[in-house]
C-alpha cells in the first residue's frame, strides 16, 4: 500500500502564530507540504525591528511593537532559545501617573499610603474573581469595582492603568473582563506581578527583554524552510478564499497576488487541502466573503479593534511634562506613627534604593478632561540591551557551541546576531552608567515611545503634537484588539465552534488575549489540530497554556499518546 501524500496546507500570515504553525508542520516533512502567504516582506506581523542612528542614541535598532515578557512566556523563550537567542533581564520599574497621581512599585508613594485600605482590600476581591472566574468574566473591571465598593479613586488611579499598560487594553480598560485582572497577579501561565497588601506591586519583577526581532524572525524562517516542506511567499497578498469545499484540485483555493513587478499576470488560484488563517479577525472575514458561515460573521465580527499610533522620539521635554521620570522624594509617602520598626525600615530602605537606581521602563498618564483614559510610553533606553551594548542575539556567548540540531551551524541570522562588533556600534554615546555601573546613553540621549490609543474614541484627548517634531524618529500606526468583557462572552468561549470546521483554522493572541506567547501557543495549537506534534511535548511550564488553549479555544484534548492521566 503507497503512502499517502504529504498534506497541503495553507497558512496566511507570517506573524508570530503563522511561524509557530509553520515550524511545527516543519518537523513533519513526510507528512506536510506548507505555503506561508504575507502580504510583507519580512516575517515577524507586529515583532519588528527598527534602524535608528547609533552616533545620536547609542544603539543601531529598537525593537518596536513587541519590547518583551514575562519570564512567565515559556512557549516564546523557549522558540527563541531553541533559535539560538536569548532574552535579557531587566528590573520592571513602573511610573505611573504624574505629581499627586504618582504611583509606582520601586518605593511607597503617598498615594500608596491614601489607597492603603482598598490595597489591602484587592487581594481579597481577587480570590473571589478567582473562585468565580467564570462569572466575573463576564463583568467589567468598572462594576467589578462598584461591587466590592472600592473607591473611585483607587481604580481610575491605580487599577485602570495597571491593567491597560500590560494587556495593551488602553482607553477600553474599564470594559474589559475582570478575569483579566485576576490573570494579571494568580495565573501561573501569564502573570506578571505578585499582589502585595502594602504596596499593591510587590518589589520590582523579573521582565525579558526580547533579543533583535527582525534577526530572531529571520532565523526562525530560515530554521522552518531547512526541512524542505515549507515555502515561504512574501510580498504576496490573499485577496480572497475562493472555496473551502471545492470537489478538484483541493477543498482548499485561494486568491492571490504578488506585489513584486515580476509577477506575472495578475491574481492567481492555489489549491490546498487546509487553511489557517494566522491573521486578525476581521482580515480573516473580509478574505472568507460569501466563503463565512453565520457563526463565522457572529463570533468574528465581535472582535472589536481600534487604532493607535506609536511616536518614537527623543524629547525628553514632553517626557518631563507629563511624567514622573526622575526620582522625587517629595513624592514619598509619609512615614506613619503606626507603622512599626520594620516597616519604617522597608520604606527608607525603599526610598533609598530609588534615590540611587529609579530607572521606569514603563509610564502612564492619565487625561485630566477624562481619568479613565490613559496615554502610555517606554524608556527603551531603559528596557533594551542594545543600548547597554547587548549583541543582538542576546546575552550567548560567543564562544557558546552550536544547537545540535544545527548539523551544518546555525541559521544565517543567528549567526549574524552573534557579531561583536554590534556590541561597538554607538558606543561613544554611552557616557552614562545604569545601576550597575554598565556604560548606557545619557538621559538626554534616551529614546522613548509614546503611543496614543483609540484615534475614534480618543483622539480630541491626545497631546500628540506637543512632541516635537525634530526629535520625532518613527511613527507607526497599529491595529489593536480590544479586550472588551464582550470578547470573553461572544469570542473567546465560541472559538471552538468554528475551529476546524470547513477545512479551517484560526490562529491568533486575538482568540483569547493580545500576548505574544498566546499567539505562538494558537500556532502550534492549529498545527496540532492538522496531525504535527506539539514541538515542546514534556515541557511543563510550555505544556501548560498549551493544553489550556486547545480546550479553550479548539475543544479539544491532547491525543491519547501525549497526555498523562484523563484530565491531562
Amino acid at each position: 500500500m503507497s503512502p499517502s501524500p504529504p498534506k497541503r496546507i495553507c497558512i496566511v500570515g507570517a506573524g508570530a502564530s503563522g511561524m509557530s504553525a509553520a515550524y511545527a508542520f516543519s518537523k513533519h516533512p513526510d507528512k506536510f507540504t506548507v505555503t506561508v502567504f504575507d502580504k510583507q516582506s519580512v516575517a515577524g506581523g507586529m515583532a519588528t525591528s527598527i534602524d535608528i542612528d547609533p552616533s545620536k542614541y547609542g544603539a543601531t535598532y529598537i525593537n518596536d511593537g513587541v519590547q518583551g515578557c514575562s519570564p512567565a512566556f515559556a512557549n516564546t523563550l523557549r522558540m527563541f532559545k531553541t533559535l539560538e537567542f536569548e532574552a535579557t533581564e531587566v528590573g520592571m520599574q513602573i511610573s505611573f501617573g504624574k505629581g499627586e497621581d504618582f504611583w509606582s512599585n520601586v518605593f511607597p508613594s503617598k498615594l500608596v499610603a491614601e489607597y492603603k485600605k482598598d490595597i489591602a482590600k484587592f487581594g481579597r476581591a481577587l480570590s473571589v474573581i478567582k473562585t468565580f472566574e467564570v462569572a466575573f468574566a463576564m463583568i467589567p473591571v468598572h462594576a467589578m469595582l462598584r461591587i466590592f465598593r472600592f473607591s473611585s479613586g483607587f481604580g481610575e488611579r491605580m487599577v485602570y492603568p495597571l491593567v491597560a499598560l500590560f494587556f495593551g487594553t488602553g482607553n477600553q480598560t474599564p470594559y474589559i473582563s475582570s478575569a483579566i485582572l485576576e490573570r494579571v497577579f494568580m495565573d501561573p501561565s501569564m502573570k506578571l506581578f505578585e499582589y502585595n497588601d502594602k504596596s499593591l506591586l510587590a518589589s520590582i519583577p523579573t521582565m525579558l527583554a526580547f533579543p533583535k526581532l527582525h534577526d530572531a524572525y529571520q532565523a526562525w524562517k530560515e530554521d522552518v524552510e531547512s526541512r524542505g516542506n515549507v515555502h515561504f511567499r512574501f510580498n504576496c497578498e490573499v485577496l480572497r478564499v475562493v472555496s473551502r469545499t471545492a470537489k478538484e484540485s483541493g477543498p482548499v483555493q485561494i486568491e492571490f497576488k504578488a506585489s513584486d513587478a515580476d509577477s506575472g499576470n495578475g491574481p492567481q488560484i492555489a489549491a490546498f487541502d487546509e487553511l489557517i488563517l494566522a491573521i486578525d479577525a476581521d482580515s480573516a472575514l473580509k478574505l472568507l466573503g460569501k466563503e463565512a458561515t453565520w457563526k463565522e460573521k457572529r463570533i468574528l465580527g465581535s472582535v472589536k479593534y481600534l487604532y493607535d499610533v506609536t511616536i518614537t522620539h527623543n524629547d525628553l521635554d514632553y517626557m518631563d511634562k507629563y511624567y514622573e521620570i526622575r526620582y522625587n522624594p517629595k513624592l514619598n509617602a509619609p512615614l506613619a506613627s503606626e507603622d512599626d520598626a520594620q516597616q519604617r525600615q522597608e520604606m527608607e530602605e525603599a526610598f533609598d534604593f530609588a534615590s540611587k537606581s529609579f530607572r521606569p521602563l514603563y509610564y502612564t498618564m492619565q487625561y485630566a478632561q477624562d481619568r479613565s483614559k490613559i496615554e502610555m510610553s517606554f524608556d527603551l533606553t531603559h528596557y533594551q540591551p542594545q543600548f547597554r551594548g547587548e549583541q543582538p542575539a542576546g546575552p550567548i556567548p560567543s564562544d557558546d557551541p552550536a544547537n545540535q540540531q544545527y548539523n551544518g551551524g546555525l541559521p544565517d541570522h543567528a549567526q549574524k546576531a552573534r557579531d561583536e562588533t554590534a556590541r561597538k556600534a554607538g558606543e561613544a554615546v554611552r557616557t552614562g552608567q545604569d545601576e550597575k555601573g554598565v556604560s548606557e546613553p545619557p538621559l538626554e540621549k534616551h529614546v522613548f515611545q509614546t503611543i496614543f490609543l483609540d484615534k475614534d474614541g480618543s483622539q480630541d484627548l491626545w497631546t500628540f503634537n506637543e512632541i516635537d517634531k525634530d526629535k520625532r524618529i518613527y511613527e507607526k500606526w497599529w491595529k489593536q484588539q480590544s479586550h472588551r468583557w464582550q470578547h470573553y462572552a461572544t469570542v473567546v468561549p465560541w472559538m471552538m465552534f468554528i475551529n476546524g470546521k470547513q477545512n479551517t483554522h484560526y490562529a491568533g493572541a486575538w482568540s483569547v488575549l493580545n500576548m505574544h506567547e498566546l499567539a505562538v501557543t494558537s500556532g502550534f495549537a492549529a498545527a496540532y489540530r492538522l496531525g504535527a506534534d506539539y514541538p515542546f511535548h514534556g515541557d511543563e511550564d510550555c505544556e501548560r497554556l498549551f493544553r489550556l488553549y486547545l480546550g479553550l479555544s479548539h475543544g479539544t484534548r491532547m491525543r491519547k499518546e501525549d497526555r498523562k492521566g484523563f484530565f491531562a
